[in-house]
């Protein structure tokens, strides 16, 4: 069963195959407005395919319709796949530069002849674009600066593509191995992602040949390690079940953690390797990795503090945190209903969060301004409310909080008056446009509504969209010295596209005694379960559950709120 959600992605990148081919722009239009129809259902996509009623929808006609009833049926339309052959690779690798549309392409191709990324880039340094009407000299440097990012990031992927794939192998090794384990980048909870590393201990000849025959390994570039089909490099590490520990170590890094505990280990006259801890020619046995670290004088690292940033001096003085788990959190803040641009309806929304175990949820759709999106004006803010009171009701003692995500205006004025703004539970601060201010106007601008008396959380501090684009231009550090200041609260924003606030801005903020809320921005049921990527983040910022303020049960949160507000 496919979620409305998917539907409209699948829908709208058909529409942009359109565009780029050069379609009518009235069809275009039709398939654009299709999008929004399927991101507002108010029924389950599949009762309507079912019952032959998704033409009744406003916005969906009969060709979207089929589109997507065969999309549900076979997982791509003929339709879909005949347009993507036809468009040449070039130009959807220049559909990753931020700013770069289907129209401005379709622009440059016309003008210019461009279909790759390479001749985009050329054509940008000699000065060429800057020349097209409608471009002009910032738009070429802005396009430069994203083709550089790209540049920057070839050969990444998100972690969440890494994860699945290290499941996937994990899965079909598992039979092999006395002991397996995911180890470098994804155990480290980076959020991007450049190789995949296994540790498995293993007296089985054929583990390697195992791992080759994996349908994900598109290319066998040497024994035990491949290219799999979504780029990524992925290395087996088959070692001796006594070498396991110090492989597993050695291969979750990273190399500048490596050192240091190197450095450590010569202290005590030791030498560290990947093939284990010697004194002399003598192996020092450990069982596990904690036998490892002892061994050196030194308390458990856990693997996301592994980058080199004073874990290892902690370490030494075990002064170490406690760090947040996923049980630690107690509830949902900052999630999307249908009432925006939200997939589920906020019933489906609060029930599957009742299921997943937690005390309570944080509504927090869109904004009037966010249009875009569906953003709520007051009459639908009334009706949500009412709603939720509703729920509150029926769904006892599992509670609804009402809360909003409101658009940083670029004065950085809230969006509402401050009398409606005053009556919700919490308020979520995000920026959504104007995001190519200068530093110090976009630092301004988000400092000024962090002091706004209804500000909460502010939402994806930076705006980055990992492996896509930067985020805006601010000053971070005095960001987090206003939320402290304020008693505001940061977010990490868990979906695997934004990871956003940073994991090196996070202990900052932490130190300057700054709350750090974990928050999936779940626009569906599915997307509750990116919390854990979230936690990762959290993590590595050093974070312990009393950093974070969804790590509270239902009363304690509701007087953090009040507090805040």
């Amino acid at each position: 069963m496919i979620t409305a959600r998917i539907a409209a992605d699948f829908v709208e990148e058909y529409a942009t195959l359109l565009e780029l081919s050069g379609a009518s722009p009235f069809r275009v239009r039709a398939y654009a407005n299709a999008v929004r129809a399927l991101e507002t259902l108010t029924s389950p996509l599949d009762e309507l395919l079912a019952a032959g009623t998704l033409t009744e929808v406003k916005g969906i006609g009969a060709s979207v319709a089929e589109l997507v009833a065969e999309f549900a049926d076979t997982g791509t339309a003929q339709a879909y796949e005949k347009i993507r052959a036809a468009t040449p690779e070039g130009l959807l690798d220049m559909l990753r530069v931020p700013g770069l549309g289907p129209r401005k392409i379709n622009a440059i191709r016309k003008a210019l002849g461009i279909e790759t990324l390479d001749a985009l880039e050329q054509a940008s340094r000699a000065g060429q674009l800057a020349a097209l009407k409608g471009f002009g000299p910032k738009t070429q440097a802005t396009i430069l600066k994203g083709i550089e990012y790209i540049r920057a990031h070839e050969g990444h992927c998100r972690t969440d593509t890494a994860h699945q794939s290290a499941q996937s192998l994990l899965a079909a090794l598992r039979s092999h191995a006395q002991r397996l384990a995911v180890a470098g980048q994804v155990r480290r909870g980076r959020e991007t992602v450049q190789q995949l590393d296994l540790v498995l201990s293993t007296p089985d000849a054929e583990a390697a040949a195992a791992f080759a025959a994996h349908p994900d390994i598109a290319e066998v570039l040497a024994p035990s390690t491949g290219r799999l089909s979504s780029g990524l490099q992925a290395n087996l590490h088959v070692v001796s079940d006594d070498a396991f520990p110090v492989a597993l170590h050695f291969y979750t890094g990273s190399e500048e953690h490596r050192a240091a505990l190197r450095a450590k280990a010569a202290e005590r006259g030791l030498v560290l390797n990947e093939r284990g801890l010697w004194r002399g020619d003598e192996r020092i046995e450990c069982a596990d990795e904690a036998a490892l670290f002892a061994a050196l004088g030194l308390a458990y690292i856990p693997p996301e503090l592994r980058e080199n940033q004073g874990e290892v001096e902690a370490a030494a003085a075990d002064a170490l945190p406690e760090l947040v788990t996923t049980a630690d959190i107690r509830g949902m803040l900052h999630v999307h209903s249908t009432y925006s641009d939200g997939a589920d309806s906020l019933e489906a929304m609060a029930r599957a969060v009742r299921e997943r175990g937690f005390e309570y949820m944080g509504i927090a759709d869109h904004s009037q301004t966010a249009a875009y999106a569906g953003g709520l004006n007051v009459v639908e803010v009334q009706r949500q409310w009412e709603e939720i009171d509703r729920l509150n009701e029926a769904l006892a003692p599992f509670r609804i909080f009402k809360g909003i995500e409101s658009d940083i205006l670029g004065d950085g004025s809230l969006d509402y008056d401050d009398d409606l703004l005053a009556q919700f539970d919490f308020v979520v601060v995000s920026v959504h446009s104007q995001f190519n201010l200068s530093r110090d106007a976009m630092t301004a601008r988000i400092v000024r509504a962090i002091e706004h008396p209804a500000a909460t959380i502010v939402g994806h501090p930076t705006g980055r969209l990992l492996l896509r684009r930067e985020g805006y231009a601010v000053d971070i550090e005095q960001i987090i010295e206003a939320a402290a200041c304020c008693g505001v609260a940061l977010e990490i924003n868990a979906h695997p596209a934004r990871l956003d606030l940073d994991w090196r801005h996070v202990k900052k903020a932490r130190d300057h005694g700054v709350q750090i809320a974990v928050n999936t921005d779940a626009h569906s049921v599915a997307g509750l379960d990116h919390l854990g990527y979230g936690i990762g983040i959290a993590r590595k910022g050093w974070l312990r559950a009393t950093d974070i303020p969804n790590a509270l049960g239902c009363e304690a949160i509701a007087a953090w709120l009040r507090r805040q507000t």
